[in-house]
């Protein structure tokens, strides 16, 4: 097919900023996790589909199928929606104690 140009998994893009492999990164209305270390210039490459652990505000409890944003500011997922960007949905439950801050998230692949 000669109009084909990805899978929409991934996005190459170049990098505002450093980011190491695994950073959550916000592009306009895409999100994705880096899927290397990237310098800042640099073309890098993120994806955008998905399931994936990653630091989450502590102290927030998530049962399966929370809506999942992106705090771009602290550079965690949340599930606080205010100020925050829509990425997907917890696929696993996570107690909401102070220590519990990795969560896991399904990418919606758009924002």
């Amino acid at each position: 097919m000669n109009n084909y140009v990805s899978d929409d998994e991934t996005l190459s893009f170049t990098a505002g900023a450093a980011y190491s492999s695994g950073d959550g990164v916000l592009l306009g209305s895409l999100f994705g996790f880096a899927t290397g270390d990237i310098a800042n210039g640099a073309e890098g490459v993120l994806q955008l589909e998905g399931v994936f652990t990653h630091a989450k505000a502590a102290s927030q409890a998530w049962s399966v199928g929370d809506k999942v944003y992106w705090d771009n500011t602290n550079k965690v997922l949340t599930k606080t929606a205010t100020g925050n960007t829509l990425v997907g949905a917890a696929t696993l439950a996570v107690a909401g104690g102070a220590g519990d801050t990795t969560g896991t998230v399904r990418l919606n692949g758009t924002v």
